[in-house]
């Protein structure tokens, strides 16, 4: 086969240990069995998330997780405030105009991270019900201050809703000391898995607007029929049971390396990649609040050419952009089971691509 080296930020290689545990037998989703491995699962991502309350999983993708998120924590007619630095903070204001909801949307300069001083602004001049933040926007490389975020809410009535799918087991989070409320995941960039299994968890100020009748229509996302199950160590539909038992082995790899370490390599690797690219004249499009999990370099209008050329001649797939950023911004994720060999791959693949585009 022609070499083939996914290199993306999302979907990520999936680990030949996690590949065996999903390629195992199947189980009955009601069984002991699988209740075993649903209880591992959860409890080995709880620390991941920086939560001791309940985790939920469903078969999803992360941008289902955006809409059960906001289909649990607004009722028709209440307004959420969106904060966006990059093409996933739109899509979560779009699933909100999709459920009509009043949507207020507080934009920063892309590359930038978010304006705590505007978001401020905005609680003073106006009631949300949920302020809508994207923890790390893949499409940028940049993070969110959560923690500041956070604090800024948490006397106050709004429920804070994070996307950290492409956060989550790359970046900390630390889901109960920030204050965030609902937190969005999925199981195919940091977490090591195949994509299909979407994340959620609700802090205790969230049940209180969750519980209530009054929320927008639902049913398979309703997250109190997810609690119920979970009381039964099960999941509220059928389980993807073969997803789950693979992040439950992608989990346990995460535990056996340390958190902490994970966490490091991260940050370590993808310095590495911002730094050497800049050295070889593609600099970070992120200026500030750089991400651990995805470096996204502004290419200078090359950047379908250098996609184009990586893959062709190299076999290593990265990510343009699919939004207004396309051609000037190529993206490689530095998430997952990456390593210090992967790093030295892309850049000399990096290398070899652009002295072939200069001397044509």
């Amino acid at each position: 086969m022609k070499p083939y080296r996914l290199r993306l930020p999302g979907p990520t290689a999936v680990p030949e240990r996690v590949r065996d545990a999903m390629a195992r037998p199947m189980l009955g989703h009601r069984g002991p069995e699988f209740r075993e491995i649903l209880t591992n699962a959860e409890r080995l991502l709880r620390p991941v998330l920086g939560t001791s309350n309940h985790v939920f999983f469903y078969s999803a993708t992360g941008t289902g997780m955006m809409e059960a998120a906001l289909v649990n924590a607004l009722a028709p007619g209440e307004q959420v405030l969106v904060v966006i630095h990059g093409q996933f903070g739109e899509r979560f204001a779009s699933i909100a105009q999709g459920m009509r909801a009043r949507v207020d949307t507080l934009e920063t300069e892309w590359g930038r991270a978010p304006d705590l001083n505007a978001i401020e602004d905005r609680l003073r001049a106006n009631e949300y019900r949920a302020v809508v933040v994207v923890h790390n926007e893949s499409s940028t490389g940049v993070a969110a201050p959560l923690a500041r975020i956070g604090a800024l809410l948490r006397n106050r009535p709004e429920l804070l809703l994070v996307d950290s799918i492409s956060g989550l087991g790359g970046m900390e989070m630390r889901m109960d000391e920030w204050g965030v409320d609902i937190i969005a995941g999925a199981s195919q960039k940091a977490l090591m898995c195949a994509p299909g299994l979407g994340i959620a968890s609700i802090s205790p100020k969230a049940w209180e607007i969750v519980r209530r009748d009054d929320r927008m229509l639902r049913y398979f996302w309703d997250f109190r029929k997810a609690m119920e199950s979970a009381g039964k160590t099960e999941t509220p539909f059928t389980s993807p049971v073969s997803l789950i038992a693979g992040l439950k082995e992608a989990l346990e790899m995460i535990h056996e390396e340390g958190l902490p370490q994970v966490l490091s390599r991260h940050q370590r690797l993808s310095s590495r990649l911002r730094d050497s690219c800049a050295a070889l004249g593609l600099p970070s499009f992120a200026r500030e609040n750089l991400s651990h999990t995805v470096v996204a370099l502004d290419a200078a209008g090359c950047g379908k050419e250098i996609v184009r050329h990586l893959y062709e001649q190299h076999g290593t797939v990265i990510a343009g952009s699919r939004n207004k950023l396309s051609g000037r911004v190529i993206r490689i994720g530095t998430m997952g089971c990456v390593t210090d060999e992967d790093i030295a791959a892309d850049l000399d693949h990096l290398g070899e691509t652009l002295r072939s585009i200069h001397a044509r």
